[in-house]
């Protein structure tokens, strides 16, 4: 098992947050304010589409298939029917979460 010291973590903490900065400052602060090509910006239009999968499938997976949990694939279902139907990234995120946390609720 490895350990690391308080300062090691720290220190760790501290470059990720630099480093996290900047990447976001190299897009927010030094082309913040120019006009971007079409083509990028029809090709950042799927980045919703492209992150979501990669958000929903480890937990929705978890540590194999053997261990599925009947309500995230239950929301998974609603998630991606509701995205089908209306073509819509947030509508398909809050009837996922909806269904998640309100059958959770209900289930205990």
């Amino acid at each position: 098992m490895i350990t690391a010291s308080a300062s090691q973590v720290w220190i760790i903490i501290i470059a990720m947050g630099l480093g996290t900065y900047l990447i976001r400052f190299s897009f927010l602060g030094l082309i913040g304010s120019r006009e971007l090509p079409e083509w990028l910006l029809k090709l950042l239009r799927f980045t919703p589409v492209a992150v979501l999968p990669g958000v929903v499938a480890p937990m929705l997976i978890g540590s194999g298939a053997e261990n599925m949990d009947p309500l995230r694939l239950a929301a998974a279902l609603a998630t991606l029917v509701v995205g089908l139907i209306t073509r819509n990234v947030l509508y398909a995120i809050i009837a996922g979460l909806g269904l998640f946390f309100g059958l959770g609720a209900l289930i205990g």
